[in-house]
């Protein structure tokens, strides 16, 4: 009965964890495109500075990382041992 109840708990909190892996990957990974294409979208008008090096720099590691919790999201391995 209290094992039920903990794979049932574990289920729920993996579905919980994938999802939230899921959907801050997409956000880090529009954040990151977002430093990337500083000049394509116009943003050097809105923030009033120029495009540096340390933009392209921070892109890359958002999306990276971004891509990092869409895989931890996909293989859900959050309980091994």
């Amino acid at each position: 009965m209290i094992e039920e109840y903990q794979q049932e708990q574990q289920k729920k909190t993996t579905r919980l964890r994938s999802v939230m892996d899921f959907t801050m990957g997409i956000l880090l990974i529009i954040l990151g495109s977002c430093f990337l294409l500083y000049n394509q979208l116009k943003l050097t008008t809105i923030f009033n500075r120029p495009h540096s090096t340390l933009d392209y720099v921070i892109g890359g590691l958002f999306i990276v990382y971004g891509a990092w919790r869409i895989y931890r999201g996909y293989k859900k391995d959050y309980f091994t041992q």
